[in-house]
């Protein structure tokens, strides 16, 4: 074949110097036509959209001809031209075509509708499917649209351990890292596991946040945010939860529980807005295809401000919708952790646009959020989305050592973990807030996906670790 540099579809069907010569690679996703000329569908992972290539058949090896199947990779060597069809208005008129990868007929991405959950089953080749390939472009472009938001707004990204020796939340349901034999434990006289000969000398865990360790940053660099894989050993098959996610979490000295607040709308508008101006057709291409609303729920979000509501209040309008016969799966009272349902219920049909929960009784949050005059609730907020429920959970954090030590205690917290965290209350102690955005919750919502194994590629969930 003659050496033409290749041209990415995505760059090739915006060009109209029709006549010129190009090259384009990629898969085939359909082949059709007649005796005489055949039209090839090709993608190369850069677009949604597909480059047709146009075969006049009377001009290649028959033989080859045959190799070119749904999935086989193609070097196209042709004169871009005007396109007679509909759809877009440029195809490839090919005159030379190699067949970089044959594929087998047990391929089994036919074109045909694929269930999401057969799709799951063949993780490793699902990103070649239209749907795929529309939300992880989605993923990338979420991800920059993060980086870009913190940076410019002089926020320094920091890395937080993914190894520690520190449960964040408190939930105790963290992944071991250990190199003991676990045929032949070694244990203590009142046979606890002994650490002693274990790579760290302590028990130690995959990191469930780096929030901890984002303040202490906080009180150093003054604004930072920290954007990397968290893990949570919680056994739940839903369609929220996975075992391996990515986490956001900006922490900044001097700001409080409003601050916070305004921080985090103005955050996830940015990337709404994002969406809608860098991923138009691929955004387009998932409403059409699975979520009609998509586009209307992504606009609406920009359009009003957040609503702000304590959560008592929120708790007045959740049992009035209860004694008016509105039926929950969940009972509603003041101390309960809403529901998903409740937080839905506030958002889509209360208030019909997003909601930010503010001070929660402390005894369903955290020890580190700061508490209240009141003594029964904490200074924590929730940012609730349709569809999806809390998108963001955050605080203004405690400051105050004595109140934080007090609260360690009750919780019975070891503080052999927590020294390090404490001296910060201790060493020149500030105001400060933060919040943790789930990256895929972020991207349940703007890809439309009913189901958060399929915003990431390889999910891993209670009994699946494939891949």
């Amino acid at each position: 074949m003659e050496k033409i540099s290749r041209t990415k579809i995505v760059d090739l069907l915006k060009r109209d110097d029709f006549g010129a010569k190009v090259n384009v690679k990629g898969w085939v996703r359909t082949r059709r036509g007649s005796k005489q000329v055949n039209f090839i569908a090709l993608n190369d992972g850069s677009t949604i959209n597909n480059v047709q290539i146009v075969v006049d058949l009377a001009s290649f090896d028959e033989e080859m001809l045959k190799q070119i199947t749904t999935g086989a990779c193609l070097s196209v060597n042709g004169e871009m031209v005007e396109s007679v069809g509909s759809g877009q208005k440029v195809e490839v008129q090919a005159r030379e075509i190699e067949v970089l990868g044959i594929c087998d007929n047990t391929y089994p991405l036919q074109k045909k509708g694929h269930s999401m959950e057969f799709l799951r089953e063949i993780a490793h080749l699902r990103p070649r499917t239209n749907t795929f390939g529309a939300v992880f472009r989605i993923r990338h472009h979420m991800a920059i649209a993060i980086h870009k938001f913190f940076h410019e707004r002089g926020f320094y990204y920091f890395h937080t351990p993914i190894i520690t020796a520190s449960d964040a939340e408190g939930a105790g349901q963290m992944f071991q890292v250990t190199t003991l034999d676990m045929r032949h434990l070694g244990r203590t006289e009142d046979g606890a596991v002994k650490y002693d000969d274990d790579f760290f000398g302590k028990q130690a865990s995959l990191t469930v946040s780096g929030q901890l360790e984002g303040e202490l940053a906080a009180t150093a660099l003054g604004a930072i945010y920290t954007f990397g894989p968290t893990f949570r050993a919680e056994n739940s098959n839903t369609p929220r939860h996975l075992a391996e996610f990515w986490m956001i979490e900006p922490e900044v000295a001097f700001n409080d529980i409003t601050d916070n607040m305004d921080l985090a709308e103005e955050f996830i508008k940015y990337c709404v807005q994002w969406a809608l101006d860098n991923c138009a057709d691929d955004v387009k291409f998932l409403n059409d295809m699975f979520d009609k609303g998509l586009v209307e729920r992504l606009q609406g979000v920009l359009k009003d401000d957040f609503v702000r509501l304590s959560y008592t209040e929120g708790i007045k309008i959740l049992e009035s919708a209860v004694a008016n016969g509105r039926k929950f799966e969940f009972p509603v009272y003041w101390g309960v952790d809403l529901a998903s349902e409740h937080e839905r219920y506030l958002v889509e049909e209360h208030f019909k646009r997003p909601v930010i929960l503010t001070d929660y009784p402390k005894e369903i949050k955290a020890f580190y959020m700061k508490q209240n005059e009141d003594g029964k609730t904490v200074r924590a907020m929730d940012v609730l989305f349709p569809k999806i429920g809390e998108i963001i959970g955050g605080s203004e954090r405690e400051a105050d050592y004595e109140k934080l030590q007090s609260r360690i205690d009750e919780l019975h917290i070891p503080m052999k973990d927590m020294w390090w965290y404490l001296d910060t209350r201790k060493f020149g102690t500030c105001p400060h807030s933060g919040f943790g955005l789930g990256f895929e919750r972020l991207l349940l919502f703007v890809t439309g996906m009913a189901n958060i194994r399929d915003v990431i590629p390889f999910p891993r969930t209670p009994r699946n670790a494939e891949f």
